[in-house]
């Protein structure tokens, strides 16, 4: 029997429907993940079933897709260990910036059982803090979201980019090759669905550097996005705004709350974070010409060495 967290009814029926899942069948979907993951002498992965699964949910049960999607996910991890890996969870660095309050999970997911939602504050010192460690706090809180939240798991998420506090520094600290970067880790090796980025409160210098970041990210990812006018007519269509947080004018908690909520969440998720730095790619030990690195690494490309500075 699959070692798998039960879902909620109405979400097991949109795992059915809509990402194809059969739960009769996904101890046989499993095993035949597992089998090629043991195959595989270069590729060092988790294969505790509630990490798997949502390989096979985010690519839709296609077997293929979900080989690729690990591979690339611990190959961008073992590549770019300064953008995409926390191992240590109690650092005094990475919990005075979790103090900050700049990033929350809401309490109601969209329409009540659909995506999560999340909003990020730059509203950290940019002197104290860089903005690539916050990125990187993020894909961790992706990684908690993956095994435990399953309304991220089978409808996706959904994040506010709330930039009242945001600097011209907070968003030069990220090298346009940065930014395709994560982009492409956000795409192409994250099993969760990114539905929609939304950007609120941008003053126009803020504004004008965004115009430079954005282009560089993937199509599809670009087409995701909505930039909010001030007066927020354009987000209707995303996220009524009553599912935004009080702060900003919704009824879906308070982020100051939330996110003192959300640390508990590391708690109860270090020894996840400690065992991962066990997990990784070795390209010596690969067979065959690695499918993936010219496309999307960018070993042998413009990308051969990230500005995280």
């Amino acid at each position: 029997m699959a070692q798998i967290k039960p879902l909620p009814e109405a979400l097991q029926k949109n795992a059915n429907e809509e990402l194809g899942e059969v739960p009769e069948r996904i101890p046989q979907d499993l095993a035949a993940f597992k089998a090629w993951i043991k195959q595989q002498p270069h590729l060092r992965a988790r294969t505790d079933d509630q990490f798997l699964i949502q390989f096979l949910r985010g690519c839709k049960y296609s077997l293929e897709k979900a080989k690729r999607k690990i591979d690339l996910f611990y190959a961008y991890k073992t590549k770019y260990p300064e953008l995409f890996v926390v191992s240590d969870v109690d650092s005094a660095q990475f919990r005075k910036l979790h103090s900050t309050g700049f990033y929350a999970l809401l309490p109601k997911p969209l329409h009540e059982n659909g995506a999560r939602i999340a909003v990020v504050r730059l509203n950290f010192s940019s002197q104290e803090f860089n903005t690539i460690e916050a990125m990187r706090y993020c894909e961790a809180m992706l990684e908690i979201m993956l095994m435990n939240d399953p309304y991220a798991c089978i409808n996706g998420l959904v994040a506010v980019m709330d930039l009242s506090a945001a600097t011209t520094t907070h968003l030069m600290q990220v090298s346009i090759n940065v930014a395709k970067q994560f982009g492409d880790f956000y795409e192409k090796a994250l099993p969760i669905r990114l539905k929609t980025l939304i950007f609120i409160n941008i003053s126009k210098h803020v504004h004008h550097i965004l115009k430079m970041l954005l282009p560089c990210l993937p199509e599809k990812l670009k087409s995701r996005i909505v930039i909010c006018d001030t007066n927020f007519e354009n987000l209707e269509k995303s996220l009524p705004r009553q599912y935004l947080p009080i702060e900003n004018g919704g009824e879906n908690g308070s982020i100051d709350q939330w996110h003192i909520e959300n640390g508990k969440l590391w708690d109860e998720n270090r020894d996840f974070f400690k065992e991962n730095v066990q997990y990784g790619t070795d390209e010596h030990l690969r067979i065959g010409k690695n499918p993936y690195f010219n496309d999307d690494l960018g070993i042998e490309g413009t990308f051969r060495k990230l500005d995280v500075d």
